[in-house]
């Protein structure tokens, strides 16, 4: 089933649209583009657990450079979507294709950012960022300048010899980062990565990422059971709440650019929608 997208309409309230209207082109009109094929695609994927069914027919698309936000209570199915995306689960019916080629398991073209941070704690915060060229058989020279680059990248430069022990929840979350951009992935998988992080630390973040996505163009996948999070940082947001019968409800978010500007917190289009989708939660 597809996602039902709710526009915001003029007078601020939200519309539905269960299907895209057909558009014919005039007579003499230019043949339209066709549209670009999705990095990522979900075709009526299903999956259970034990023999409890978790989602059922489920399809959505991602464009390469896209931020989506899952969105939704405890056990509505996102982490299960992530961890499909991720490779460490397979789907029971339906099929999960990146550029057009279903994924088998993990590989380094999906990094993924825990909710815990997974930091080996008696590593470096330089071999934790390289631990996957490591393990791929590469170089120390060129391991010790990726780990230059990302500890830069993230805000860590100066501290790629300290352990996790001696770092803040804050800097342990920059390091996870790290290490999963160290890898390149056309896809950046996030877990609720900021959810132990006090409200500061959490914005920063919040802004680094954009700031991040603009540099690297990494298509991004984030986990979320915050409004706020998930309006400041997608492009689009996945609202789920059953997946049994493959329905969830899709929002576009149109805020100025640059994104991560902290002030479009306080944008009107910001408050609108966070009020749309809470009472969508609620009800």
């Amino acid at each position: 089933m597809n996602a039902r997208v709710i526009p915001l309409l003029s007078n601020g309230e939200a519309g539905a649209m269960n299907a895209p209207d057909l558009v014919h082109p005039g007579a003499g009109a230019a043949p339209a583009k066709a549209p670009a094929r999705p990095l990522l695609e979900f075709a009526q994927v299903g999956f259970g657990y034990n023999g409890a069914e978790v989602m059922k027919n489920v399809s959505f698309s991602i464009q390469e450079g896209e931020f989506v936000a899952l969105l939704g209570p405890s056990g509505c199915g996102k982490t299960t979507i992530l961890n499909i995306i991720a490779g460490f689960l397979a789907p029971i019916e339906g099929g999960a294709l990146l550029e057009n080629r279903e994924i088998a398991g993990p590989g380094p073209d999906r990094g993924v950012v825990f909710q815990a941070g997974a930091l080996f704690e008696w590593m470096t915060v330089a071999d934790n960022i390289t631990f996957s060229l490591r393990c791929a058989g590469r170089p120390k020279k060129e391991r010790r300048q990726v780990a230059e680059e990302m500890a830069a990248l993230v805000g860590l430069s100066g501290r790629e010899n300290a352990y996790p022990y001696e770092l803040s929840g804050g800097m342990r979350q920059r390091v996870g980062l790290a290490r999963a951009l160290a890898a390149k992935p056309k896809i950046l998988l996030m877990d609720e990565p900021f959810s132990a992080l006090d409200v500061q630390t959490r914005e920063v973040l919040q802004e680094e990422i954009l700031h991040i996505r603009d540099l690297t163009r990494c298509t991004v996948v984030f986990v979320t059971h915050s409004i706020d999070e998930a309006v400041f940082l997608g492009d689009r947001i996945f609202l789920l709440k059953d997946l049994r019968n493959g329905a969830f409800d899709e929002y576009r978010v149109e805020l100025p650019s640059p994104r991560a500007n902290a002030e479009n917190r306080l944008h009107a289009a910001f408050i609108k929608l966070r009020e749309v989708i809470y009472r969508k939660m609620r009800h």
